[in-house]
């Protein structure tokens, strides 16, 4: 039976300095989310145990499990019919993932599989048992003859040992138990007595791939003991030393250097995000995360001067992040290339981690105006309709012609990945979203995201339909409320200009409506978010789409996809846009399992103007889910000044 799990993934401390705290239950029941959600659950959740069984993951971790049980052996031993299976020191992390997530759908007991709570119970055991005498972790280095802690630029350890830590706070929060919260917790006690300065510590330095840091904080909330948030603030404020600019490309052909790790320059005094991005994202969750626990006000601001420079000059219009496929990393500001964007899954999936924090930390809606942008399009583009095959990369333009890689920087769907970050990672967020859609504080609930499903926090109950994105109707029902005032605070979206509450309009402060009153149990809000097909202008600063449009609806980007235009033989490099004919929408559903399109009308790009030809847009989300072929977000605009 799972438990009262407030907060879910990230749950401030009661002192921390945060204007809004996660709401202690939350439920998705029904509509566009509850159906992506039991996709998750019942196919991506399902498989993942085989996934990682093929992959050698857990074949990694019975291995060092038998190192343990046969020898009681520090590191370096290896068992004999093998050694460490997989090409990456970080194999373990995608265990890690899948638990946590299997852990978040454990508290949604109606979608959780059958076989899930033994699935959870085997793979602890399993852990635990693999775990060293001293509470070191990494099959990697258990089972190989490199050194632990040698390898801090590419080894991943701490990342590792990062994402353990967040699958047994997962497991504590919705079970009660603490089998894996005892690992989670000598693992991080082994950490603290390992790195730090002065004589007593082996190592001073960092992680090459940020992830222990948000992972400490969430521990300290968890457990109240202190040194955990003191070891987070050590690997934040050692960050920008140039610790890892020497050496710490062993086995590459390049280094990279200390901006690719975030280690030029110390957090505080960062004026631009850099390097690679879910490094870089994951890093600055982690400071989030300690500025809200521990008061200091410069680390905040660093924080939202980074996510501005991100969000303003180095996001695509779908939310994805990173434009280069050299180092999976940021480009210089607005640098944004369609065609060769990067945009990593995992990379949208830190942004949204990232927002969340700053949207609890501030109160601002724009935070979660980008969390909606990334959730909807650049994450969930990742997800293929069936749960069973996965982007890592994201782009927003493919041509006829595009020379597919081989691999995970394919433009194609996959069944899973050499290096599986992606789909365990989405697996975690789509289990843990309910945590995502609405928050709390003193004086009411506020609605982030817009979710059939029910919310509670104390003495306040919500209940929420809606057809979202679908629809702008949002009806809200008071279950169960004080008899004193409450606030009741509704996001109004950044895309859409005209709304109303029960009919009228309603003015916003910082992006939301907000509703005083005393409430009682039946009372009803309506409200309305208009929601009409709409064009969409590039920054003027990003030249490689200056002179193109692209083509909103709600909160959802769209494409063309060659699948769906009427002649097979239209080239959608030739079309331009017609701007001045109306876009209209059209409900298929027989179309990729539901879904609104936008029917647009274009001209020929070359020649003497060409003929008129309808094209039909489908969300971007749904793009890649049949055969391959010809997709893009941007088309040139006709006639071209109107751009």
């Amino acid at each position: 039976m799972a438990r009262d799990i407030g907060g879910g993934p990230v749950r401030p401390g009661g002192a921390a300095r945060t204007v809004f705290g996660p709401v202690a239950r939350a439920r998705i029941t029904g509509g566009f989310w509850a159906a992506r959600r039991r996709v998750n659950a019942l196919s991506s959740l399902a498989a993942g145990p085989a996934k990682l069984e093929e992959a050698g993951n857990l074949a990694n971790l019975r291995r060092a499990a038998a190192v343990q049980a046969e020898r009681g052996a520090a590191s370096g031993s290896e068992v004999e019919g093998g050694g460490f299976a997989g090409d990456f020191q970080f194999q373990d992390s995608d265990v890690y993932k899948w638990l946590e997530a299997a852990c978040w759908q454990l508290g949604d007991s109606e979608n959780a599989p059958e076989a899930l709570a033994e699935q959870v119970d085997d793979i602890i055991e399993l852990i635990v048992k693999a775990q060293m005498p001293d509470g070191y972790l990494q099959t990697y280095y258990q089972l190989g003859s490199t050194p632990r802690w040698t390898e801090l630029g590419w080894g991943h350890e701490l990342y590792c040992a990062g994402h353990l830590i967040q699958a047994a706070v997962a497991h504590h929060r919705v079970t009660g138990r603490d089998s894996l919260l005892a690992v989670a917790r000598r693992l991080a006690d082994h950490i603290d007595a390992t790195f730090g300065p002065g004589p007593d510590k082996q190592v001073d330095g960092v992680c090459g791939h940020p992830e222990i840091e948000t992972a400490l904080v969430e521990l300290y909330r968890e457990t109240g003991e202190r040194r955990y948030l003191d070891l987070a603030a050590y690997f934040i404020d050692r960050r920008g030393a140039g610790t890892l600019s020497a050496g710490a490309d062993r086995g590459h052909d390049r280094d990279p250097g200390p901006g690719f790790w975030q280690d030029h320059v110390p957090v505080r005094d960062a004026t631009g995000v850099t390097g690679h991005a879910v490094r870089q994202l994951y890093l600055l969750a982690g400071a989030a995360d300690l500025a809200a626990e521990s008061g200091d006000a410069t680390l905040h601001e660093a924080t939202l001067r980074l996510w501005h420079d991100m969000a303003e000059t180095k996001t695509y219009l779908t939310g994805g992040v990173g434009a280069r496929y050299d180092w999976e990393a940021f480009g210089d500001p607005y640098e944004l290339p369609a065609d060769r964007a990067y945009a990593e899954t995992c990379a949208a999936i830190a942004s949204i981690q990232f927002s969340w924090r700053l949207a609890l930390a501030t109160g601002d809606a724009r935070y979660s105006d980008l969390v909606e942008r990334a959730l909807y399009n650049g994450f969930l583009s990742g997800v293929g309709l069936h749960g069973d095959r996965w982007l890592y990369v994201n782009p927003l333009h493919v041509r006829e012609s595009y020379s597919f890689r081989e691999g995970d920087q394919t433009a194609r769907r996959t069944p899973w990945f050499r290096c599986a970050c992606c789909p365990p990672n989405a697996m975690r967020l789509l289990a843990s979203l309910p945590h995502y859609v609405a928050s709390a504080s003193a004086d009411g609930v506020q609605l982030h995201q817009y979710a059939t499903g029910v919310y509670e926090h104390g003495d306040v109950e919500l209940a929420v339909e809606t057809d979202y994105p679908w629809d702008g109707r949002v009806t809200v029902t008071v279950r169960r409320a004080p008899e004193n005032e409450r606030e009741l605070a509704l996001r109004i979206p950044a895309w859409c200009g005209e709304w109303s509450v029960d009919g009228e309009k309603t003015a916003t402060e910082d992006g939301w409506v907000r509703l005083r009153r005393v409430w009682g149990p039946g009372d009803t809000l309506r409200l309305e978010l208009t929601v009409a097909p709409r064009l969409t202008r590039p920054h003027p600063k990003v030249d490689a789409i200056r002179g193109c449009v692209a083509i909103e609806y709600g909160p959802l980007v769209y494409c063309l996809e060659s699948a769906d235009q009427p002649d097979p033989r239209i080239d959608l490099d030739e079309l331009a846009l017609d701007v001045h004919a109306p876009l209209e929408i059209e409900w298929r559903d027989e179309l990729l399992d539901g879904t609104t399109v936008v029917r647009a009308a274009t001209t020929a790009l070359m020649g003497d103007g060409g003929d008129a030809t309808e094209v039909t847009a489908i969300p971007y989300a749904l793009w890649a889910n049949r055969k391959p072929g010809a997709m893009r977000v941007w088309l040139p605009a006709q006639p071209a000044g109107l751009a």
